[in-house]
């Protein structure tokens, strides 16, 4: 009885991520299209490269999608990608967040670290944490190319980003879902890009 009620609620957990993913389908996709041009073109030049930040589980996204650039995706025979994650340098977080604000954190690291041939993504699933509006402000006045991985309508964050993706969910795990499946698809066209171009 327990076995059969506890797949009863796996599949109703599965079928929410499958409906968030069948209005992937449903849409056009012109965004997604956008933001993978953006970044096939920022990893197609060496003088160029993607920082990535988040809070909490996209911190991690963040931290997962630059190892992925890095090192690599599916294929090793591609060049390693120029990518910083800013979510990953506890040492500097809590610097910043002591001296500075924890609003400043990603902003301050934008300042030292990113030019404006560079492209910046912030994932969010909220759209409103301050420390990564702070920083996409700072994005714009810098003309650096902004992309947001949104949730929820997008948020404040969304009137700052160049090009942005807004999940339509409200529930953080399918919106965390659908970034991973977004970032390991452009991982995808990446590695085919830099392998076509070799």
């Amino acid at each position: 009885m327990n076995k059969s009620k506890n797949m009863i609620n796996l599949i109703n957990y599965a079928d929410q991520l499958i409906k968030v993913l069948d209005s992937l389908k449903k849409t056009k996709n012109n965004n997604i299209n956008k933001i993978s041009k953006k970044l096939i073109e920022v990893c197609n030049n060496n003088n160029r490269k993607i920082l990535v930040c988040g809070n909490g589980g996209s911190a991690t996204d963040a931290d997962h999608f630059v190892t992925e650039l890095i090192v690599r995706f599916k294929n090793n025979k591609r060049k390693s990608i120029p990518a910083i994650s800013l979510s990953s340098n506890s040492g500097l977080i809590t610097a910043a967040g002591n001296d500075l604000g924890f609003e400043n954190i990603f902003k301050r690291q934008l300042e030292s670290l990113a030019n404006k041939n560079d492209c910046v993504m912030f994932i969010s699933t909220s759209g409103n944490s301050r420390n990564l509006i702070e920083a996409a402000k700072f994005a714009k006045t810098k003309n650096i190319y902004s992309i947001g991985l949104l949730g929820s309508g997008g948020g404040k964050l969304l009137k700052y980003c160049n090009t942005s993706y807004i999940v339509p969910s409200t529930s953080v795990a399918r919106i965390q879902e659908i970034h991973i499946f977004l970032l390991h698809f452009f991982c995808e066209l990446i590695d085919n890009s830099l392998l076509k171009n070799k």
